[in-house]
């Protein structure tokens, strides 16, 4: 899901209310970086027909929030919805958490209140924002990322019984920044939440750094009191999945995530083209026996099919496809133009599944041109391959639940030619935004 003009980045707050499910995201109506940050709404009553509204929270002059309101999440309170977010005021030091209520639905949000203090200088915080708040043992607990000085991302916690006065519980996690199993941890943690699972509950992480920005969505399992030294692993492989988002509860009877799928070309070029970032793919997600997160497309996604399928291999598309690798190996090559493609090598020996990019035009160098997901079978009984293409978007779905979302900007307009394996399905599909609104 994308805006057609404006900055779209972090999907927050997703909840479910009267059978309708609200996704708010970070929203600019002009695709630069010095304009405000707000929330955008989308709706939907099945996860695949969005339908967009006006922003429900602006920037409020004189307000902790005057120059943005930054990421968070939602909870439902009979009929009101409560938004805690990150409020920027130029100037400040840290974003303050903020709360602000929504009467109408969930379609605007109220004035802000801080119910957070920032932290004091002696707690040698660096960065500080992103609450993700849920229900607890009949109480209410809060995560908000960090920095400190040290050198290490962290997830602090704090419990409340009104969800207005809060008390500081410890960290849940925190790790010096290092590389392990081949990932930058990072020096700050945005973005945290807490995903539970049969296995337990999963943190996932937005690894960022002060020099660098951002990283990559990782995730550790934590529980207990103790603060835990993760190892954290990588949830997406490709290289613009960031932001994750959960909605804990949904009446499809499981969690559900959604990410940012950020750009992978120049700042000039999205700036030209007057709209940047879209919303991933509803997922599902669980826990491996590695301790590792794994995702899929949610079973609302096979709505998005609009014919009964065919051969794969030799088909024109429209910019708009599911590709489908019921077994086996080989490659799935996606022609754009003359001497213009990507492919998708699949390769059940050696278990992995590659994304290469590196005939595909449009892409920064910097974002690299291969991507590659390990450990990407096993006998689940889902395809070992599910291939999603929407334009410039790829995110790719492994039997085992790996991910690598990435982007391509074709020069050729479509209609595209598909090269697969034979066995191969495609099935068209179609565009899930119903409306949108005027501003």
């Amino acid at each position: 899901m994308h805006t057609s003009r404006g900055y779209l980045n972090d999907p927050n707050g997703p909840v479910e209310l009267e059978g309708t499910t609200h996704l708010y995201f970070q929203s600019r109506p002009y695709p630069h970086k010095d304009v405000p940050v707000e929330w955008g709404h989308a709706s939907t009553t099945d996860l695949i027909n969005w339908r967009l509204h006006r922003p429900a929270m602006s920037p409020l002059p004189g307000a902790r929030d005057a120059d943005g309101c930054w990421s968070g999440n939602a909870l439902v309170d009979g009929s009101e919805v409560h938004a805690y977010y990150s409020g920027k005021t130029a100037g400040d030091t840290y974003q303050s958490v903020l709360r602000a209520v929504s009467t109408d639905g969930g379609a605007s949000f109220g004035p802000p209140r801080q119910v957070l203090a920032d932290p004091l200088p002696d707690e040698q915080v660096t960065m500080f924002r992103d609450p993700f708040v849920y229900r607890e043992d009949d109480a209410l607990t809060m995560m908000v990322g960090a920095a400190r000085a040290d050198g290490s991302g962290a997830i602090r916690r704090y419990r409340s019984t009104d969800g207005i006065s809060w008390a500081y519980t410890g960290d849940v996690a925190g790790r010096v920044r290092g590389i392990v199993g081949g990932e930058d941890t990072g020096e700050g943690w945005e973005c945290p939440q807490i995903l539970p699972t049969d296995a337990g509950e999963i943190a996932l992480i937005s690894s960022w750094s002060f020099a660098d920005g951002v990283g990559h969505v990782l995730s550790f399992p934590v529980g207990g009191d103790a603060p835990v030294v993760p190892v954290p692993q990588r949830v997406d492989h490709g290289t613009s999945f960031y932001a994750a988002s959960v909605m804990r509860e949904h009446s499809s009877g499981s969690p559900v995530l959604w990410g940012w799928i950020r750009e992978a070309r120049s700042t000039v070029a999205w700036q030209d083209a007057g709209w940047a970032g879209a919303i991933s793919l509803p997922r599902t997600a669980w826990c491996a026996a590695d301790g590792s997160l794994r995702t899929a497309p949610h079973p609302a996604v096979d709505a998005l099919r609009i014919d009964t399928g065919r051969p794969a291999d030799g088909a024109r598309i429209d910019g708009r496809a599911e590709i489908v690798v019921p077994e086996g190996g080989g490659a799935v090559r996606i022609d754009f133009g003359a001497d213009e493609y990507c492919t998708i090598d699949i390769d059940p020996d050696a278990g992995i599944v590659t994304l290469d990019r590196s005939h595909a035009a449009g892409v920064d160098p910097l974002d690299g041109s291969r991507s590659v997901a390990p450990d990407a079978f096993d006998a689940s009984g889902r395809p070992a391959v599910r291939i999603f293409v929407d334009g410039s978007i790829l995110e790719i779905f492994t039997s085992a639940g790996r991910s690598v979302t990435s982007r391509v900007y074709p020069r050729s307009a479509p209609e595209w030619t598909v090269h697969a394996p034979a066995g191969a399905v495609l099935f068209d599909i179609r565009r899930s935004i119903e409306a949108e609104s005027t501003r």
